[in-house]
């Protein structure tokens, strides 16, 4: 039997379309909750790292990073595996991460209009019309954002991106059920030899993808019959280096027969391509209320590939701890509101795994005691050697590395 993909609007009865739909196919059911399971397993990062790829809001540190499109690369990995296989129920996000070229997929849609939709959430979690509204706008603005970012429209229920869109609004859920079954037997979803080559070229790109991200290259890449396509977009000084070193990656993935690479439509824009250092500490927060030092410190750590961002208070720096967890802060002691000492040990309270490193003007032996005491990785004093911080961030990059390790 094809593989069935998945996509409905909150509020529109689509679990009780798929529960109905498993019971009658006895297809095999795949969630996102076991893609992210999968994708973690592959890539070795953290759930909520990987998570972060459907969430419409991305951290302050993703340019350094790439956590997201690294993320990304490997949701897209666990798919392409999964799509070996076939009797396959897939629902959720992971529904848009399937190539159109794969044509043994039944892609379906089911979305209720707003009136049906807002009578779905006053019953089953008791809001009222007003909230109903907010909460699916807000839901279905996340759904656009997604779709979006894996190449399809800016309208999450576009019907050229499916073969069978379901009014549920005027459709019940056995009837739905029933008509979804009921197109799986067409001819036109039996497994071709063009659809078949399009999994393995989809496996293919997604490995060479992964592998590349891994190196730190932001790139384009397609695959077909073994042949890999790698896009560069963006101006580097010494091409014909980047060149070699693409294609010493790519070629030892399995399957490869050769592997191409080309320059992009936007490769002479103003965009100078730069390859990630995923050793380097790539996610330092800065928190000084002297805001052209900190500026400038920032600035600095950059040049020497450390990614980083600034924060010139303590709660404006609490919240972008708990929203973007950085790996070490370079902490200033004497700030206005709530103090570094506050900082160093609320951030020691609840995220203990981030190192500090305590950078002040004002200090005093006391101070140090205390900072090292609430676990502090280092004290220095302004002005600061830029070597010398670089190389103890580095020493704190060590520090977490090992403790995750151990």
């Amino acid at each position: 039997m094809p593989n069935i993909s998945i996509f409905s609007g909150d509020f529109s009865n689509g679990s009780s379309v798929v529960k109905e739909l498993l019971d009658r196919t006895g297809c095999s059911f795949v969630t996102d909750n076991n893609l992210v399971a999968r994708a973690e397993k592959l890539s070795g990062m953290s759930e909520s790292s990987i998570e972060s790829a459907f969430l419409t809001k991305t951290s302050v540190f993703n340019k350094f990073t790439r956590e997201k499109e690294r993320a990304m690369a490997y949701l897209k990995l666990a798919m392409a595996e999964m799509l070996s296989g076939q009797n396959q129920l897939m629902s959720g996000y992971l529904a848009h991460l399937a190539p159109h070229s794969i044509t043994h997929i039944l892609r379906v849609c089911l979305i209720g209009d707003l009136k049906f939709r807002v009578s779905v959430a006053k019953r089953e979690q008791g809001l009222s019309e007003k909230e109903a509204v907010k909460l699916i706008t807000s839901v279905d603005n996340e759904r656009s954002c997604w779709v979006k970012s894996t190449g399809g429209a800016t309208d999450p229920w576009d019907p050229k991106m499916y073969d069978l869109v379901i009014p549920m609004h005027q459709t019940s859920v056995t009837e739905a059920a029933v008509l979804i079954e009921e197109y799986l037997k067409g001819d036109i979803l039996k497994p071709t030899a063009a659809s078949l080559q399009a999994v393995e070229d989809n496996l293919l790109k997604a490995r060479a993808a992964v592998a590349l991200i891994n190196e730190g290259h932001d790139v384009e890449v397609e695959a077909c019959k073994g042949v890999v396509t790698v896009t560069v977009n963006k101006q580097v000084l010494m091409l014909s280096r980047l060149v070699d070193e693409i294609r010493g990656i790519v070629s030892k993935e399995q399957e490869v027969i050769s592997v191409e690479v080309k320059i992009g439509k936007n490769y002479h824009q103003t965009n100078v391509y730069r390859k990630f250092d995923f050793d380097a500490p790539t996610k330092v927060l800065v928190i000084d209320d002297e805001r052209e030092f900190a500026k400038t410190l920032s600035e600095r750590l950059i040049l020497r590939d450390m990614g980083s961002a600034v924060a010139h208070d303590g709660e404006t720096a609490l919240k972008l701890i708990a929203d973007d967890a950085p790996e070490v802060l370079v902490l200033d002691l004497k700030m206005p509101g709530i103090d570094g000492i506050e900082v160093l040990r609320r951030v020691k309270e609840t995220n203990p795994s981030i190192e500090v490193i305590i950078l002040t003007g004002h200090g005093s032996a006391t101070d140090r005691d205390t900072c090292l005491k609430l676990g502090a990785f280092d004290y220095l004093h302004k002005p600061v050697d830029i070597e010398l911080l670089s190389r103890k961030l580095k020493e704190a990059k060590e520090k977490i590395h090992q403790s995750k390790s151990s």
